[in-house]
C-alpha cells in the first residue's frame, strides 16, 4: 500500500504534500484545545513506533505477502495524534526500509493517516446507546479497526488507478488491482480482529490508555 518514488506524477505527488499539510495543520489545532494534551505524547510516540516497526510483520495470504497497518488502532488510541504519528511513521519507514518514498510521502500520508482520523471520530459514536454493551463496543471497535485498513485500501487503489502509465496493459494492471482488493479486504479483517483483542487488553489493564 505504500507508493514508492517515481510512481506518481508530480502533481499529484504535490497536491499529497498540499492536503498533508492540511490534516497536520488541522490535527495540531485540534491538540493544542486537549488539557495537557503533552502527557499523550510518549503514548503517541509508542504507538508511532509500533507502526513503524508493523511494516516488517508480514502475513502471507497467497498469491500475495500483507504487512499490518493498524492505522484503524491508532485512530481509536490516539485520536488527532494518529494523523501526525502516521506520517512520522512513514518517513522513517521510506527512509530505513524503503517502504514508499520521499517524494510521495504526502499521499503515502493521507491513504493512510486520514482513515485513522475517520476510525477516530467513528470511535466517537460509543456513547450511543447501542453501543453501550460489550457486544455491541466490540463490534464498534471491530468496525473501526477494519474500516482504517479498508479506506486505506480504497484511496491507494483510486490513486493508483487514475495515474496508470498509457505505456502499460491498463486492463491487465486495473485486473491486478481489483484483484488486490481482496486480498485488502481479507487484512481488515485481520486488523479488525487484532484492534478488538488490543482494544479489550488495554480496557482490562491500563483503560486510560484509550481515553483520547
Amino acid at each position: 500500500m505504500h507508493i514508492p518514488d517515481g510512481l506518481l506524477p508530480p502533481a499529484v505527488s504535490i497536491s499529497g504534500y498540499a492536503i498533508t499539510g492540511g490534516l497536520t495543520w488541522f490535527s495540531l489545532k485540534q491538540i493544542n484545545k486537549i488539557d495537557n494534551y503533552q502527557e499523550q505524547i510518549p503514548k503517541a510516540s509508542l504507538l508511532t513506533a509500533a507502526f513503524f516497526v508493523s511494516s516488517l510483520i508480514h502475513i502471507p495470504i497467497p498469491p500475495f505477502n500483507i504487512h499490518l497497518i493498524l492505522n484503524g488502532l491508532m485512530g481509536i488510541v490516539l485520536g488527532y495524534f494518529s494523523f501526525i504519528g502516521i506520517l512520522i511513521g512513514l518517513f522513517f519507514q521510506a527512509v530505513f526500509f524503503q517502504h514508499g518514498g520521499l517524494s510521495t510521502l504526502g499521499i503515502n500520508a493521507v491513504i493512510m493517516g486520514f482513515p485513522a482520523l475517520i476510525s477516530y471520530y467513528l470511535w466517537n459514536l460509543k456513547e450511543i446507546n447501542i453501543f453501550q454493551s460489550v457486544r455491541g463496543k466490540n463490534f464498534l471497535i471491530f468496525l473501526c479497526g477494519g474500516l482504517g485498513i479498508f479506506l486505506s485500501a480504497l484511496l491507494f487503489i483510486g490513486v493508483i488507478l487514475s495515474t496508470i502509465s498509457p505505456d502499460l496493459d491498463i486492463d491487465l494492471e486495473r485486473a491486478a488491482i481489483f484483484t488486490s482488493l481482496i486480498t485488502y479486504g481479507i487484512q481488515s479483517i485481520v486488523e479488525a480482529i487484532l484492534t478488538v483483542m488490543i482494544i479489550t487488553f488495554f480496557e482490562k489493564v491500563k483503560p486510560e490508555i484509550i481515553n483520547n
